[in-house]
């Protein structure tokens, strides 16, 4: 694992915590260096390998400094991972607040465009990987979810047609799809549902593990790996592709 993405240059949204967090950690340590671009300040990816960018995916400026910065710092772009998303409280469809349906949609939907926007010209050089965080939500829905399966659904959309587009360069586009991640933010919404008369969050995520094939809820790691595989040479003839990653979720 320690040489399968050495010498590739990376750059990850939503990289403060959670799932970006741990792809940036194991993306070190199979030997990438890159840039972690998050709303919040992060100091764990300062350094000479990682560093960090404060801003907002659904902000072109933003977005566009990012790719300036891996020019000046790295001179190559190799791996874009479009992780930043939100994942809204539920709500039935005719309970929607159409100003939070804008907001995840600029974050979801047009901040991953305007990553894959902006890394391209540097990609194109070389070609490379272009991961994006898709759902099981991708492909299904769920009561109360109408908001968050609808950009779901819109990133494998784009997974789709931009693999198509970008294809002739040397460039991939596939997608990961979690499926219940004992992530901070699962762990918020669960918690929320509990005070509102919901399971408690050990019954909650017992109750995710009990549907899947393994008995257990896929993990953190899991996922990393998965974009470990689809960032490095092994999975060079896949692309247009969403790769769930749910433990076997019936």
């Amino acid at each position: 694992m320690e040489q399968l993405l050495a010498g590739k240059v990376a750059l990850v949204t939503g990289s403060s915590r959670g799932l970006g967090r741990q792809i940036i950690n194991q993306f070190q340590a199979c030997g990438a260096r890159g840039l972690g671009v998050d709303q919040s300040p992060d100091e764990g990816t300062s350094g000479e390998n990682w560093i960090h960018h404060q801003a907002d995916v659904s902000d072109e400026n933003g977005m566009s400094q990012a790719m300036d910065i891996i020019d000046k710092h790295f001179g190559q772009l190799d791996i874009v991972v479009a992780n930043a998303g939100l994942v809204p409280p539920w709500s039935k469809v005719d309970e929607l607040e159409m100003a939070q349906w804008d907001h995840v949609f600029a974050v979801n939907v047009r901040g991953v465009v305007i990553t894959i926007k902006h890394a391209v010209p540097q990609m194109k050089k070389n070609g490379g990987s272009i991961i994006l965080m898709g759902s099981i939500n991708s492909g299904r829905g769920h009561a109360g979810q109408t908001l968050y399966s609808a950009t779901k659904h819109a990133v494998l959309g784009i997974v789709r047609s931009s693999a198509l587009d970008l294809g002739c360069h040397g460039i991939r586009v596939n997608a990961i799809g979690p499926g219940p991640i004992a992530t901070d933010a699962l762990i918020t919404r669960i918690t929320a549902r509990s005070e509102q008369g919901g399971l408690p969050v050990q019954t909650a995520l017992t109750e995710f593990g009990s549907q899947t094939a393994l008995g257990r809820i896929a993990t953190e790691e899991e996922v990393a790996n998965t974009a470990v595989f689809l960032a490095s040479d092994l999975s060079t003839g896949i692309s247009g592709q969403i790769v769930v990653v749910d433990a076997g979720l019936a």
